[in-house]
């Protein structure tokens, strides 16, 4: 990477940084992740987001491990559906498993070589029996004994242990009041953990790449669903291989209990977790359980740094006629805008004239990451709501770059003598825009 890539990849990442800073993440991933080649660095990237301020709860699987472990002892895993039917025999399997992965996972955490990228990071992991489990029981028939479900977090716990700027390391281990103990799946820790919480992101690491799979459907806007989407896509498609479809359930069930953002993210790709967290538009798919991560609005005076970050290079190219930051505030309340993750991506304006019945759609304008996916039509269909409802019977736009984008869009040719006269009299003759009418 050039010098001026890696300074505009910093200061691409830096609003991410400062949101991230102080905020709890439960990052859940199964044993298969720990026998990639790129564990390692996966690890450190989970060292650099502490170093970064980031609260992390560490929830590591190991059903590869335990059936080497079973493999090793001369015995074959037992399953009903998906779930582990776990017996004493296959309990001993589990622990020893478990245990060894655990051990690894400290070890790994506790590199400190300055040839590494965990140089000086001198993380302090702690762990513990913060979750009470009880037993599955019987389901159709067959006793699952040792195999559990969460009952209930030590959240307390967990929350001294962060505040003291420490990670949690939990392993897919309950255990009871009375003593005993329980396999459980990793992501349903995971899940009970963040909600616990009330954690801020909850990352799911897949055996597949979820771009995959979400692609085959194209069921929308790639990077992101909502959790009624992703009920959908499970109950829909046969693309979601069925080593992920437990994982997206649980993912749904976090949402569901509180839990605003979750990634899911392929454990092949490098750097993928960085990519999703301190990107724009991240690597993986993420479930959002409001309806804040991408919403259509009014402009408020906070917003008028995004706008003039989104239309400079339209200005300085001459698409746009140039705007004061002073004219922005001043005219703000005319805007609209698409916000997405905190950032403006697209704008426009609706400046009314009353006694013509006539409406300027100006200052359109949507970020070149985002051109052809409709945004710019969504933000029109806006503007004729807000244009009718003030009784206005025409909208007029004056354009250099884009007339067929208004055509297609209902917009017929006009005049400068079409014009409202108060707009005419600031026609700038020397741009030579084009003016499109449309009638409402």
């Amino acid at each position: 990477m050039i010098a001026t890539d890696f300074v505009a990849a910093l200061r691409a990442a830096a609003p991410y940084a400062h949101a991230h800073h102080g905020r709890v993440f439960v990052i859940a991933f199964g044993g298969e992740a720990a026998e990639q080649p790129g564990f390692d660095a996966f690890l450190y990237d989970i060292a650099l987001l502490h170093s970064l301020g980031v609260k992390l709860v560490l929830v590591h699987g190991a059903r590869p491990q335990i059936d080497a472990m079973l493999a090793a002892q001369g015995l074959a895993p037992l399953y009903q559906g998906d779930l582990r039917v776990t017996d004493r025999a296959a309990l001993e399997c589990v622990k020893a498993a478990v245990g060894s992965l655990r051990m690894a996972i400290e070890a790994r955490l506790s590199t400190g070589l300055a040839s590494t990228p965990m140089g000086g990071a001198r993380l302090r992991v702690l762990g513990g029996n913060l979750v009470t489990a009880k037993p599955v029981g019987v389901r159709n028939g067959v006793d699952h004994q040792f195999t559990g479900e969460v009952r209930r977090v030590d959240v307390d716990t967990l929350r001294d242990v962060l505040a003291a700027d420490r990670i949690v390391l939990l392993s897919p281990i309950g255990y009871s009041p009375t003593g005993e103990i329980f396999n459980l799946r990793a992501e349903d820790v995971a899940t009970a953990t963040a909600a616990a919480l009330k954690a801020d992101k909850l990352v799911l690491v897949l055996p597949s790449d979820p771009n995959q799979w979400r692609m085959a459907e194209d069921t929308g806007d790639a990077g992101q669903l909502s959790l009624a989407e992703a009920e959908a896509l499970l109950t829909t498609s046969d693309h979601v291989p069925e080593d992920d479809r437990h994982i997206i359930e649980a993912a749904i069930r976090a949402g569901h209990a509180g839990v605003k953002r979750v990634h899911l993210i392929g454990q092949q790709t490098d750097g993928v977790l960085l990519r999703e967290l301190y990107t724009r538009d991240g690597e993986g798919l993420m479930l959002y359980a409001d309806s804040a991560y991408e919403a259509t609005r009014d402009a408020t005076i906070e917003d008028v740094g995004g706008i003039v970050s989104l239309i400079q290079p339209l200005e300085a190219s001459g698409v746009l006629v140039p705007r004061s930051r002073e004219q922005l505030e001043l005219d703000i309340e005319h805007f609209n805008v698409i916000v997405r993750d905190g950032l403006v991506i697209a704008c426009c304006a609706l400046f009314p004239d009353a006694a013509s019945g006539y409406g300027e759609f100006a200052c359109v304008a949507v970020h070149p990451d985002y051109h052809r996916a409709g945004r710019a039509g969504a933000l029109l269909k806006r503007v004729e709501i807000e244009a009718r409802r003030l009784g206005l019977r025409h909208l007029f736009s004056l354009t250099t770059h884009s007339p067929h984008w208004f055509i297609e869009h209902g917009f017929e040719p006009g005049t400068v003598e079409t014009l409202p006269m108060a707009r005419a009299a600031l026609y700038n003759y020397q741009r030579n825009s084009k003016v499109l009418i449309k009638s409402l």
